[in-house]
């Protein structure tokens, strides 16, 4: 990880991250997941908001992230929770800039947490 800029970092290479697979970092205080999606990188808060266990200790399947402890699962192109549909992700900024993945330090929505409806989303 190469920290280059107050806001955002640089993680890996974008070719070290393969068309659906999932990789997790520390981003500054935070565990960071990186989901490649039909060659969108999309970066999410890498607990899941149940009990706190590892995403990427999880499985993707298509869009589809299953938390290995309790099996709650999100859709990886919104954060939405699927099951349940209450819950969701928090988003993280993330760019791809001459080849290598770039993510902010900060969320980009705020609590990952059981709620009655997720906000929308919101485009870095």
């Amino acid at each position: 990880m190469v920290a280059d800029d107050a806001d955002e970092v640089e993680v890996c290479a974008a070719d070290d991250l393969w068309e659906g697979d999932m990789q997790s970092f520390d981003v500054g205080e935070h565990e960071v997941l990186l989901i490649n999606i039909e060659g969108r990188v999309h970066a999410w808060h890498g607990v899941c908001p149940h009990q706190s266990v590892a995403l990427v200790e999880g499985s993707l399947v298509g869009k589809v992230l299953t938390c290995r402890a309790h099996l709650w699962q999100f859709d990886v192109c919104t954060g939405r929770g699927i099951n349940p549909a209450a819950a969701c992700l928090k988003e993280f900024p993330v760019r791809v800039v001459d080849g290598k993945v770039r993510v902010g330090l900060q969320p980009v929505r705020g609590e990952a947490v059981v709620v009655t409806a997720c906000s929308g989303r919101s485009e870095p």
